[in-house]
């Protein structure tokens, strides 16, 4: 929306006439019940310049005017969906929560890369942190000391100082691309080139794929070493994700845990046996298994 169309916009919603109560009732109810377009569009129109006054109070977060009096319509149409007009409440009074908190979710969602304010708290701590740092400082030394300022606002709003310093700090200045050189040259590293990754190299990566898959195969060699019962033994209580007890094992194949601990035994030590032969550096790696 251009500086035209918007003074176009306001001046419109400016013009359009108050309803008075009875009126307002009755509009709200023909839409409750009857879901008259018409009623709806009058309520609407009557109360944008609700909406309006509201996107002036939110203009210091640096966001287009114009998207905050959207979001606040569509906060007003939410209100006039859930409006109940027996309880005999104005509009107005009702739709002002609805606005608000449209637009601050709005103004949450899109004033910083960086997603703030996810409880009521934080929300609290991140719309009136300025107004209270003003007040609170208003009468008081210069130089006191920030630390205290913090306190002070922890306790108005029931956030911790940590929340309320980490808030400041984003209050403070807006976001830095990580792709925003450091320096003033052409040619400066861009501040993503100081973070330090902790992957693996791609060529570490690669590596530990080829060895998993070897030793995969020499596993696979070794195990057809062992009998029928010993082979199940093993996938049952060192290759599946879950291991599984010696009694319960025991209890399957009609024997003693002590004998299944004695067959287990026997078949590690004849994996130990064909993987040295033909693999020296596997046998090594199943020490201690």
């Amino acid at each position: 929306m251009d500086d035209l169309a918007r003074t176009a916009f306001i001046r419109a919603a400016m013009k359009a006439p108050y309803l008075e109560r009875e009126e307002e009732l009755e509009l709200a109810r023909r839409w409750r019940q009857r879901r008259d377009q018409a009623a709806l569009h009058r309520i609407t129109v009557a109360h944008m310049r609700l909406v309006i006054a509201m996107a002036a109070r939110f203009r210091g977060f640096g966001l287009p005017a114009s998207d905050l009096v959207q979001e606040g319509h569509v906060g007003l149409l939410e209100a006039a969906a859930r409006f109940e007009p027996e309880r005999e409440v104005r509009f107005s009074t009702y739709a002002t929560w609805w606005i608000r908190a449209s637009m601050q979710d709005y103004i949450l969602r899109n004033w910083s890369i960086v997603r703030g304010g996810t409880s009521s708290a934080q929300k609290a701590l991140f719309f009136n942190l300025r107004r209270l740092r003003a007040r609170l400082a208003r009468g008081q030394p210069s130089d006191q000391p920030r630390i205290e300022l913090y306190r002070r606002i922890s306790g108005t709003l029931g956030v911790t100082e940590a929340d309320v310093a980490l808030m400041d700090s984003r209050l403070s200045g807006p976001d830095t691309s990580l792709n925003a050189p450091v320096g003033d040259a052409e040619d400066s590293a861009n501040r993503m080139d100081f973070l330090v990754s902790e992957a693996p190299l791609p060529d570490e990566v690669a590596q530990e794929a080829i060895d998993a898959e070897r030793r995969l195969e020499w596993l696979s060699d070794a195990l057809d070493t062992l009998d029928e019962r010993e082979l199940s033994i093993i996938r049952a209580r060192r290759l599946a994700e879950d291991g599984a007890t010696l009694e319960a094992l025991g209890s399957r194949l009609g024997i003693s845990k002590e004998r299944v601990r004695q067959i287990e035994s026997r078949a590690l030590d004849k994996l130990r046996a064909a993987l040295a032969e033909a693999h020296p550096e596997a046998a090594l790696e199943m020490e201690g298994a």
